[in-house]
């Protein structure tokens, strides 16, 4: 195991955290949509700990036998097992509710420990194999998300 970056944060950090993901990422190995999607599934763990359990958690990355990990965890009152479960959609009119949806699509992997003493999120995508990555362990998948519409949140694709 080869950590990557380990830290606290709070609403003040997700900028800067965001793009240090996203370094270490690509020189891990993540290139093109694959980057963007695991980048994109880490910001959103770590947003919501910051609007929903109390604005702030402990962020954790590395890399192990062929993937990257990212871990988000908190002391929040926990997710409703509605939305850690739900692997529906949320409706366009919704408001809330997008962001785990989105994780679970983004990522190789998605796990959601969650209680009344906080959440942990642990998320993992395959890191390319072969001396240029050009190879790869098992079928990738790409995924893309717009926004558009009259909504404050636009009408989400996924």
């Amino acid at each position: 195991m080869r950590t990557l970056l380990t830290q606290p944060f709070s609403l003040i950090d997700v900028t800067k955290l965001r793009r240090a993901v996203a370094e270490h990422a690509e020189n891990s190995g993540l290139h093109g949509p694959r980057l963007d999607d695991f980048v994109l599934a880490v910001h959103e763990s770590v947003v919501n700990a910051v609007e929903h359990a109390g604005g702030h958690g402990h962020f954790r990355l590395w890399t192990v036998d062929g993937v990257i990990r990212s871990e988000t965890s908190d002391h929040g009152s926990g997710i409703p097992d509605a939305y850690v479960n739900g692997g529906n959609r949320p409706s366009d009119q919704s408001y809330t509710g997008r962001g785990i949806y989105l994780i679970r699509r983004l990522c190789d992997a998605a796990d959601f420990h969650t209680g009344p003493g906080g959440t942990t999120v642990r998320l993992t995508m395959r890191l390319p194999t072969g001396p240029d990555h050009g190879g790869t362990r098992g079928a990738m998948r790409r995924i893309r998300v717009t926004a558009s519409g009259g909504h404050p949140f636009g009408r989400f694709t996924a």
